[in-house]
Order: structure tokens, then C-alpha cells, then sequence
């Protein structure tokens, strides 16, 4: 976890000896490479759930020093100046029993992903889901980095109700920021939740469509500290 609520995930199969890093902060390579030696894990797929404005990613970095794809959404490729995978919708992940079910979440950006993790030792129902910036504890993503933001507040709305919404309540989320971020307004410190439990806490999955517009795009955080520096050199190419 970051200084400004950001949040990475490390995850896989120490059994086969598989490893995913999402939404890795440029500095922090040097802690997925030795966390991964500890494990005894190859770092085999390196994703950033969206196109990031509020830090620097160290995804292509870390994908490049752990000779692994890096991964966005399929239509990044179309605006970033390097190689990628890109992510279909509903694209199945394989790392040895670890699973990862690949979902588009436009809202926050056009490209944004969740990603549902199972473990399939004990069942093909998703253990967990990463919500990026999609869904926050406490908060949704902000609607205006890739849009006008009432466009992007529709978007986002839907992505919540018909996708992350109607997942089983008891599964837990872990989302992209937590307090701290500008990514969101009225993110809660804690960094993990359950969608049964943003469904009862979280103001903004229970309003109806016109209210959670109104609302989302009223009261949008200043936009993040150098944010064009950032976005460009996310797109760009490495040196």
C-alpha cells in the first residue's frame, strides 16, 4: 500500500509455482522480484486494471524484468506506444490452480477491469474479486479521466449493476485505492469489504440511476497532482 491509498496485489499458485502482480507502483519492481524468489513463484502475467492517473505504474518495468506479458485491456493497445496483451472480455487467466476471469468495468476510465480470482482446488467460484477502481469501500471510481464525466457516470453505473452487483454477496473485494486517493470520493481505510456489504454501506450502489449521477459527478475530487505527466508517460514508450 502506497502513501495515497494505493493498493497492489500479488497472488497465484505456490503449489505450481505461478504468480500475478496487478497494479504495480513504479519503485516497487525490486518487492515483487524478491517476494516472488521467497515464494518460489515465477511472475508469469503482470496487470494494470486501467490506464492509471494518479501514479506512475511499474507494470511494464516489472513485466520486463520478470520476462513475462503485460497486460491491459484490448483496447489499450490502440493507445499505449508498447507491446501488450490485451484482456477480452470474459478471458480465462490460468496459473496452475489459481484462476483469473477477466471482467470490462468502464466507468472510471474506458478501459477499466475487475478481475475474479478462483481457486479451483476447492471450487470454481470466484475467491475474490479486484475491483481496480471500479468499486471502492465506501466510494466508486471517479467518472472524469476518460470522458465527459456524465457519460462516464452511466457507464460506470451500469458496470455496477449488471457486473459487480449480482456477484455472491459473501465474496470478497479488494479494490484499487483505498483513503488517500484522489481516485475516488469517501473511500473508507479499510482496505477490503464484501459486496453484500458495500451493497448495505456504500451510499452510491443504492441510488437509482439519475441520484447516482447527479451525485457522482457534483461532488468529483481535484484531479490528481500532474496528471497529464502521468497518463503520458504511462502511454509511452520505455527509454
Amino acid at each position: 500500500r502506497g502513501d495515497d491509498g494505493t493498493l497492489s496485489y500479488f497472488y497465484g499458485c505456490g503449489g505450481k509455482g505461478f504468480a500475478v502482480a496487478v497494479d504495480v507502483v513504479a519503485g516497487d519492481e525490486g518487492w515483487f522480484i524478491a517476494e516472488a524468489r521467497k515464494a518460489a513463484v515465477r511472475i508469469s502475467l503482470v496487470i494494470d486494471t486501467h490506464l492509471h492517473a494518479d501514479h506512475l505504474s511499474g507494470g511494464r518495468a516489472l513485466a520486463a524484468l520478470a520476462e513475462a506479458p503485460y497486460c491491459m485491456h484490448e483496447s489499450d493497445e490502440d493507445q499505449v506506444q508498447f507491446p501488450i496483451r490485451g484482456l477480452k472480455v470474459g478471458e480465462i487467466l490460468e496459473t496452475g490452480n489459481v484462476i483469473t476471469q477477466v471482467l470490462h468495468t468502464p466507468g472510471h476510465t474506458p478501459d477499466s477491469l475487475c478481475l475474479l480470482v478462483s481457486d479451483i482446488r476447492r471450487s470454481k467460484a470466484p475467491w475474490f474479486a479486484l475491483t481496480g477502481d471500479t468499486l471502492f469501500v465506501g466510494g466508486v471510481g471517479r467518472p472524469d479521466l476518460g470522458g465527459t464525466p456524465e457519460e462516464m457516470a452511466a457507464k460506470l453505473y451500469d458496470s455496477l449493476q449488471q457486473k459487480l452487483l449480482p456477484l455472491p454477496d459473501d465474496l470478497e473485494i479488494f479494490p484499487g485505492h483505498a483513503a488517500g486517493s484522489v481516485c475516488g470520493a469517501g473511500l473508507s481505510g479499510k482496505p477490503s469489504s464484501t459486496i453484500g456489504f458495500e451493497k448495505r454501506w456504500d451510499p452510491y450502489l443504492s441510488m437509482d440511476r439519475a441520484t447516482f449521477m447527479h451525485e457522482l459527478t457534483t461532488n468529483i475530487p481535484e484531479r490528481p497532482v500532474e496528471m497529464a505527466r502521468i497518463v503520458a508517460s504511462n502511454l509511452e514508450r520505455m527509454a
